[in-house]
């Protein structure tokens, strides 16, 4: 008789369980871990008592270029290091269910090889020498199992330890880099929720109240409690951006095909056209952001190891920004059918505000220019084609987030008529997808506008299951542009105290007290393969916003 869902869940959980050494649990106990939901502001790293002064300054103080810069050098051991994060992302995983699968025994065996290579060799293995990066749940890593949220990829052989790893894993290996942990993911990977039957519910240190988005919300949350600090997530409607802007960190959703992608599981069925995932980082910086992508894509080298890669190399400075001392920005303009919260709308236009001071010249975008008409092209996307079951297959439940089914078609009719047959819809979707993007290309070359800024989403972090449709991200992999996030300013109920309600479902209501202090953020946006111009300028952006934006937030 084969085993119920439950026992195979329960079996998996044990396992990830004994994975955390005894020295690294928490005492549950603690009056810390009780106190607050707020884990960051309460700084309950520190208050746990299980992380030494070291290990807290080398998880606290540095970016990941910094720390690059120590362990080449040798000034600072690849073991320490990944010792540090390793134990950080124990205790995060502890409180806040972030991880999957942890190997932390493997980590610190390469961590010591690379330290004895470096002092044996005199030269580091490669630019990421011994930095421990966090992958999520969808990456292959050898001897590692990927279920990515579905129970039935518990019981089903094939989806056993991975065999080989992902494309990216490759690389990052070969470039240096230290793997220890994979992140939590929602069932499906296509809600704002990180939840699955398997492992639970991703919480959002900032607040556990508050979700930490999806589908990247292990990576977001454990790059926000800086139990990783430099992770990699995927985005097919916002899985980069929607965590890292929920989690009040950094994330970049590149065009498609610039980062190896290949080698994943996912569970959707490959080869049907339609609208194609990407791979990025989050981080705490956009100078780390740079660093990854830097250093992916390279010199054009990444289709050695993913035959779907592109062969173009990484331009750091983009010729057509270098000489310019000044920005055409252009803003979204906000959709009628998506309302902005009122932080939202707050830090959006301090942003604005900040940078007209600045001295960038800003064009207001019309209202052609929607949010709701890509928002339903995308679901259509989505849910033409054929799709297995896993969920059914297994006999486990949807979670609830998965269960409410959020969709945009509130807001208007299907682009293309449902009677087609399947070869027609193709067609049109494909004539729909292109008549979008040309209409936005003729905005950007009307207006010579260097990038867009947009909210990212119309809400920030929210209560659990209540995250809904994300249109303020899922147009651009319509549109297949490079988007990052920026965190910038934070919920009030003193400055935003009115309440907002919307539609059940589709959008969550806006509750003052309860996302107090809930991280807020901008989108920064360039046109199809302008990612250096996308972050070169997120990083002009950013730069003005720490320096003059606080004096509206």
């Amino acid at each position: 008789m084969a085993p119920k869902w439950q026992d195979l869940v329960a079996a998996k959980q044990q396992e990830c369980k004994e994975k955390i050494p005894l020295e690294w649990r928490i005492n549950t106990e603690h009056p810390a871990l009780t106190e607050t939901p707020r884990l960051i502001e309460a700084d309950i790293p520190r208050r746990s008592g299980l992380l030494s002064d070291t290990e807290l300054d080398i998880t606290e103080n540095y970016t990941a270029s910094q720390l690059l810069v120590r362990l080449a050098t040798g000034h600072i051991s690849s073991l320490d290091v990944t010792t540090a994060f390793c134990k950080r992302a124990a205790i995060a995983q502890q409180l806040t269910s972030c991880l999957t699968e942890t190997f932390f025994p493997q980590a610190l065996e390469r961590a010591q090889y690379l330290d004895e290579y470096l002092q044996r060799e005199g030269k580091p293995t490669g630019p990421l020498h011994g930095l421990p990066i966090s992958l999520k749940d969808s990456f292959c890593v050898e001897g590692v199992q990927s279920t990515v949220g579905y129970v039935e990829f518990l019981k089903n052989l094939k989806n056993g330890p991975a065999t080989t790893n992902s494309a990216l894993v490759k690389m990052l290996l070969q470039l240096g880099a230290v793997l220890y942990v994979k992140t939590n993911i929602p069932q499906t990977m296509m809600t704002g929720d990180s939840e699955n039957n398997i492992f639970g519910r991703t919480l959002n240190p900032h607040n556990t109240r508050l979700a930490a988005g999806g589908s990247s919300g292990g990576e977001g949350a454990l790059v926000a409690f800086r139990g990783s600090i430099l992770g990699v997530g995927t985005d097919i409607a916002g899985s980069i951006r929607i965590p890292a802007l929920c989690c009040g960190v950094y994330g970049f959703k590149p065009t498609t095909n610039r980062v190896p992608f290949g080698g994943q599981v996912s569970g959707a069925k490959e080869g049907i056209p339609g609208l194609v995932p990407s791979a990025g980082p989050l981080a705490h910086s956009i100078a780390d952001l740079k660093l990854f992508m830097n250093l992916v894509v390279g010199d054009g080298h990444a289709w050695r190891y993913d035959s779907s890669a592109v062969a173009v190399p990484w331009n750091s400075v983009p010729r057509d920004l270098s000489e310019k001392t000044s920005l055409t920005i252009g803003v979204l303009a906000e959709d009628k059918n998506f309302p902005l919260h009122p932080p939202v709308k707050r830090a959006l236009d301090c942003a604005v505000e900040a940078l007209t001071r600045a001295g960038h010249r800003i064009v207001r975008l019309g209202e052609d220019l929607d949010v709701a008409y890509p928002s339903r092209l995308a679901f259509q996307y989505f849910i033409y084609g054929p799709h297995d079951d896993l969920i059914a297959a297994s006999g486990e439940p949807a979670v609830a987030s998965v269960a409410k089914a959020a969709s945009p078609m509130f807001t208007g009719p299907f682009p293309v008529q449902c009677e087609l047959g399947p070869f027609e819809t193709i067609q049109a979707l494909y004539e729909a997808r292109q008549k979008l993007s040309d209409l936005w290309r003729e905005a950007w070359v009307e207006h010579n506008l260097d990038v867009v800024l947009a909210p990212g989403s119309q809400n920030t972090a929210v209560g659990h299951d209540t995250y809904g449709w994300p249109p303020y991200t899922t147009m651009w992999n319509v549109l297949d542009y490079p988007a990052c996030i920026i965190p910038f300013s934070k919920a009030s109920k003193q400055l935003d105290p009115n309440a907002m309600a919307t539609l059940d479902d589709v959008q969550p209501d806006y509750h003052p007290d309860e996302v107090d202090g809930a991280p807020c953020a901008v989108q920064v946006i360039a046109p199809y393969f302008q990612d250096e111009k996308c972050l070169w300028a997120a990083e002009i952006i950013d730069r003005i916003l720490r320096e003059y934006g606080n004096l509206w937030v």
